[in-house]
């Protein structure tokens, strides 16, 4: 049976010693249903230059309030606009200053094409988002594969090295910020891998590993079957 991985080897290249029914298949994207910033939000992104998106997810931590804190310093630290997404706790912000919009959550479809940069977990889903999107990617991760994603968009010269968020602090954050921002080459590099991504077909790539999969298993059936009838 196939084992379908649903990433971009643009991202992460198969190992040469995998069996042949392993396959790399690119990023399943759910369809783009049409959506419209929430007029604060639409103003906010016109009255300055693209912000960066600051968002963990459903990434909570031991200390949201002394993360969020680490955040919004480097955010001023590094001169940029934000936009903080507060998903499942992982940031709480009381009071913002200048230059930052409060997000409970958008579409990263959507949202991260604005963006001039987007910071994360480092979550594959999330990851793979903010690459189709061809933006920079500033990955904070918290454990388990997020790490990995994170050496890998470092390593393809298209984020900052990760961040680990045992040692988030403001200048290590507000100093990727101005890389991810103001680093032509590190852009450029984003832009292109977004274009790669973004003209990959992963569901309709996995659909045709399923369906030949399927084919191969009923012609085995129908043969096994016709040499029993056979009395072989």
């Amino acid at each position: 049976m196939p084992v379908l991985h649903a990433y971009s080897a643009a991202v992460c290249p198969p190992p040469a010693d995998w069996p042949a029914e392993a396959g790399v298949t690119g990023w399943w994207f759910l369809p783009e249903a049409p959506w419209t910033p929430p007029p604060a939000l639409a103003a906010f992104l016109e009255a300055g230059p693209p912000p960066v998106y600051i968002g963990f997810g459903s990434m909570a931590g031991v200390d949201p309030e002394r993360t969020t804190e680490i955040v919004l310093a480097a955010v001023q630290r590094a001169g940029v606009r934000a936009v903080l997404a507060t998903g499942w706790g992982g940031l709480r912000p009381e009071a913002l200053p200048p230059g930052v919009f409060r997000l409970e959550q958008a579409p990263h479809a959507s949202l991260f094409p604005r963006m001039a940069a987007v910071v994360h977990h480092g979550g594959a889903g999330t990851t793979g988002a903010g690459l189709r999107a061809g933006k920079p990617s500033v990955i904070c991760p918290f454990g388990v594969d997020q790490p990995f994603w994170g050496a890998r968009v470092h390593a393809l010269g298209a984020g900052p090295a990760p961040i680990p968020q045992r040692r988030l602090a403001v200048e290590p954050l507000a100093a990727a910020l101005r890389q991810a921002v103001h680093d032509p080459a590190m852009r450029e590099r984003a832009a292109a891998l977004g274009r790669t991504i973004r003209a990959e077909d992963g569901v309709g790539v996995a659909l045709d590993w399923i369906e030949r999969s399927v084919t191969v298993k009923l012609v085995q059936h129908r043969e096994e079957a016709r040499v029993a009838d056979a009395g072989f």
